[in-house]
């Protein structure tokens, strides 16, 4: 606050929060020369741990092992989301029981939930896993129907619904047929 008050004294018109935030480091007996780096958001982590190490860059490849390193839980949950993503790219559902297993004795409960699910359709995941096809193509398709249906509000009957969704359904399919790279 002194610092801040001298500041004004001399002509700043700055805020007493940037005082106090270009302070911080030093109350903290960090070094002020050295540049650090800011926390990921929860949700960087889990789309590094998700994605494909060949993916990654260095540089957020080196951040993940910084943060595996001292957090035994999230390497194991990294190693687990690694294995799983091995089945996949292998097509290669025979490691599933025992997958599923250690996912629920992992001591970390979201995981044994997941576990829980899967293990009640262990089946379909297997089939998931080992076959091509997928359901992509509808699960494209729902989010139309929710939009037209949002988008007329009962204004509209299932006959001007219908027709909405086979519109926009046959545009997706002429828009998909370009080739996304330019031809050579």
């Amino acid at each position: 606050m002194i610092l801040h008050q001298e500041l004004r004294a001399k002509g700043d018109l700055g805020h007493y929060q940037r005082v106090k935030m270009a302070i911080a480091p030093l109350r903290r007996g960090l070094p002020l020369n050295q540049p650090r780096e800011r926390p990921p958001s929860p949700r960087e982590p889990a789309r590094w741990i998700a994605s494909h190490p060949d993916i990654r860059g260095l540089h957020v490849t080196h951040r993940l092992h910084r943060l595996l390193e001292p957090c035994p839980e999230l390497k194991h949950a990294h190693d687990l989301v690694r294995r799983f993503a091995a089945m996949l790219a292998n097509r290669d559902a025979a490691p599933l029981l025992s997958w599923l297993d250690e996912l629920s004795r992992s001591g970390l409960p979201p995981l044994a939930g997941i576990a829980g699910g899967r293990r009640e359709d262990q089946h379909a995941v297997a089939q998931g896993i080992i076959t091509t096809y997928n359901s992509g193509v509808n699960e494209g398709r729902l989010p139309d129907v929710e939009l037209q249906k949002r988008r007329m509000a009962g204004r509209a009957g299932v006959p001007l619904l219908r027709h909405r969704v086979v519109l926009i359904a046959h545009l997706r399919r002429r828009y998909a047929d370009r080739p996304t790279t330019a031809p050579r």
